[in-house]
């Protein structure tokens, strides 16, 4: 594939820049592969979408990993922290932003003098190795000064609101720099609402990394180099897939983020392994997929990886005229905007 057919025209307008009043109260465009149909639907109709499944969700908690500040000379800067370098200290990955560009030996004042920060190393690709230092704990600070970091298309300063929003009901590892977008819409009335229908939920989790938002540069897929983020896989999730094959259960993933993990964790034979790990997959047609049966996804960014997946999963004629239908219907794009289920069949 070449990145020109990753393109699509969206009105801005159609972006959104804030969530609905409720999680569960979007829309749902529904994509039946082997049907080749599009079809409007409300997400609360989402239970009955599908035959008694296993629905597997990424539980990863976004932290407010922006933090804003200044340098010694007075010109602002921002940090984006990534990870920490070692958890047993305070030094951390970043990504940098100021007028004049960041170099080693820096001092920065950060969060309104809460805390104080030193610019370690700067790495080939522009990430900082930063050390953090404040009177109080470092972690304890982040969580009160920080801001959750919206995606760039979201054209506002995040507010405490956000704090909420911008995190699954079911969020519980703290390392995320972006949320699973489609795990926003549930509620736990929606979760209920799939188990009295059947279904089963089971967990995941992979830390959303920035590289989300970088569209591919390269002209071809094939040159495109991706992020890397990890993951980690419980037993009884394993446990849980098993005995969903086993029971004839079709296996839904809540976001792209979930089948990356599961994509990511498998055997020779297809069958997921528990455990941690990194990961650079990059699903892009053609790709076989071992493990995901049917996808929940928002809609997603032109040039982006994240489409390239979607392509792969429910094939790239569809998904353009998924995509052009959804903008036609005046559909909310990215991250607080409305979903789509991709029903594609068991193998």
């Amino acid at each position: 594939m070449r990145i020109s057919d990753l393109d699509y025209r969206l009105p801005s307008e159609l972006i959104a820049q804030e969530p609905l009043a409720k999680r569960d109260a979007s829309r749902l465009l529904l994509l039946d592969v082997r049907a080749d149909e599009v079809e409007d639907r409300l997400f609360v109709e989402l239970p009955g979408l599908l035959p008694p499944s296993l629905f597997i969700f990424n539980d990863t908690r976004v932290f407010p990993a922006r933090l804003l500040g200044s340098k010694a000379t007075g010109g602002k800067v921002e940090l984006l922290l990534l990870r920490k370098c070692d958890e047993r200290t305070d030094r951390w990955l970043a990504m940098g932003r100021s007028s004049k560009g960041l170099r080693e030996g820096m001092e920065l004042e950060l969060c309104d003098g809460r805390i104080d920060a030193r610019v370690v190393r700067v790495q080939e690709h522009g990430e900082l190795e930063v050390e953090l230092r404040a009177e109080r704990e470092v972690d304890e600070l982040i969580e009160q000064a920080g801001e959750i970091p919206l995606p760039p298309y979201i054209r506002r300063a995040a507010s405490d609101s956000d704090r909420i929003r911008y995190q699954t009901v079911f969020a519980k590892t703290r390392g995320a720099v972006a949320a699973p977008t489609a795990g926003l819409h549930f509620t736990e009335g929606s979760l209920s609402a799939l188990e009295q229908s059947g279904h089963r939920t089971a967990y995941v989790t992979l830390h959303v990394g920035p590289g989300t938002f970088r569209p591919v540069q390269a002209d071809s897929l094939d040159e495109h180099e991706m992020h890397e983020e990890a993951y980690a896989v419980p037993e009884a999730t394993v446990t849980a897939i098993a005995r969903a094959r086993a029971e004839g259960r079709p296996i839904v993933a809540v976001g792209t983020t979930v089948v990356r993990t599961l994509e990511s964790s498998v055997d020779a034979q297809g069958n997921p392994l528990a455990g941690v790990g990194t990961t650079r997959l990059f699903i892009r047609p053609p790709h076989r997929f071992l493990v995901v049966d049917h996808l929940l996804t928002n809609f997603h960014l032109p040039r982006s990886t994240l489409l390239a997946l979607v392509m792969a999963f429910a094939g790239v004629d569809l998904t353009r005229r998924a995509y052009r239908e959804a903008a036609e219907r005046r559909y909310r794009f990215y991250s607080y905007g409305d979903a789509m289920l991709i029903r594609r069949g068991t193998r």
